[in-house]
């Protein structure tokens, strides 16, 4: 199948032919005839697999025909959680529609507001934004809603995530009855399919992948150690395997500028990329380890959703993330556009309740080594996942199942003097990286 089977215009095949996009992805083919039908859709789709232009296509063809915009409005609003996002959306959306008679823009908080008013004033045919920096532009008048023709959510699961429900709320509440809605996500939550009852009509639903799966293009593995020899490790495996293009996730800002400072203590040239950091210097940094000159990136998960790194050989869960969908969303990073790519995750022995959340979620036991050198002390305790064997466990003589499927008198009695909520995560709220939005 080819991209003119779609019912895209002989403009926006043109563009596609320039940029060497030859054949649509599943998502692709299954999304752009619904959204040029005019339907909401609600769909999913693992990161990597063309989920962008899969909506940003069929939108820019829906307004090129359309009326012209006024003054401080805007046609098309596409919502992100982050600025990396927002601004790789929106670049997205300027590449396709270079031949098109449209004007997009992109606003995001961390920068100057001035500037984003003045571009707000001509009007915009599509505006990619963060939902805190929308908001502040609303009131100060600086854009309106009433034209608004489209609205599409993209990772819409992950700005809940970060506490931005509020907003999202208060936005959709100034928007036009009267419009299409488009909801893609890398995941679909139980939070997000409650969202969807009350803004989508009658959607075309799209599920070109597992829910929660990550990439079978990604090899993934853990790696055991101590968590005092995290940082030693992490240094080894990039000189012992020369590694020379590596994304590293660290669960705080704190955790990562640490390592950066272990990094260049070994000599090994290393940014970070974290809230704390200005949007000038976070652009610099991925420019810098996209174009090679900086050999490790080391972000904290505001990054996850945002970045766009062509053939990103390895990345690297330097700590394992609280929230378990995210490590779909870090891994997620390589492996794009079903290229390899590998996944691996440092974890220590009190990490094994996330480990397990993630097994879990993923419904795969993850292969584990151990790397000469650095055997841990504290071994990573079995996860109930890895307990359970794909085949049925042989019975004994008296008719008990044999193997690591059978528990001890001790383990019994640990587990029945645990508390009931004993081992229930709680989900992390993101206020913190809400306010830097």
């Amino acid at each position: 199948m080819t991209f003119s089977t779609l019912g895209l215009s002989e403009t926006l095949l043109r563009t596609l032919d320039e940029i060497g996009y030859s054949t649509p992805t599943p998502i692709q083919i299954k999304a752009i005839p619904a959204v040029l039908s005019g339907r909401d859709i609600m769909a999913a789709a693992q990161t990597g697999t063309g989920k962008t232009a899969s909506f940003a296509l069929p939108l820019l063809q829906r307004l090129a025909n359309g009326n012209s915009v006024k003054s401080n409005h805007i046609r098309a609003l596409i919502l992100t959680p982050t600025r990396e996002l927002a601004v790789q959306v929106a670049e997205s959306i300027a590449t396709y529609g270079k031949h098109l008679s449209l004007k997009s823009s992109v606003v995001y908080g961390g920068v100057k507001i001035n500037p984003q008013m003045m571009k707000l004033r001509s009007g915009i045919d599509v505006l990619v934004a963060t939902p805190g920096r929308l908001l502040d532009l609303f009131s100060r008048n600086a854009v309106k809603f009433s034209q608004v023709e489209i609205l599409a959510l993209d990772e819409a699961d992950r700005m809940l995530d970060m506490g931005f429900s509020d907003e999202i709320g208060k936005i959709l509440a100034l928007l036009p009855k009267k419009r299409q809605n488009l909801l893609f996500s890398a995941t679909f939550s139980d939070d997000i399919r409650k969202l969807t009852t009350s803004l989508l009509k009658n959607p075309v639903k799209i599920e070109v992948s597992p829910r929660n799966s990550a990439a079978r293009s990604v090899r993934q593995w853990v790696c055991e150690v101590d968590k005092s020899k995290k940082s030693a490790l992490l240094s080894h495996l990039i000189r012992n395997r020369n590694w020379s293009q590596v994304l590293v996730f660290t669960r705080t800002k704190n955790g990562a500028d640490q390592l950066i400072r272990h990094l260049k203590s070994e000599n090994i040239s290393a940014v970070a990329i974290h809230g704390d950091k200005s949007q000038g210097l976070r652009t610099r940094a991925l420019a810098d380890f996209k174009a090679n000159k900086t050999r490790i990136l080391v972000a904290t998960d505001i990054a996850a959703r945002g970045l766009d790194i062509n053939e990103l050989p390895h990345v690297i869960n330097f700590d394992l993330p609280k929230v378990p969908g995210d490590y779909i969303h870090r891994i997620g990073r390589t492996g794009r556009a079903g290229l390899q790519g590998e996944g691996i995750s440092l974890v220590s022995a009190d990490e094994v309740k996330l480990l397990a959340a993630i097994e879990t979620l993923i419904r795969q036991t993850l292969v584990r080594e151990v790397e000469t050198g650095f055997i841990p002390n504290h071994k990573v305790p079995l996860t109930r996942q890895t307990r359970v064997r794909p085949k049925k466990p042989k019975k004994s003589k008296q008719g008990q199942p044999r193997g690591e499927n059978r528990k001890t008198a001790s383990e019994q009695k640990q587990d029945s003097s645990k508390p009931r909520n004993a081992g229930k995560s709680k989900r992390t709220a993101g206020s913190r990286e809400k306010r830097r939005r």
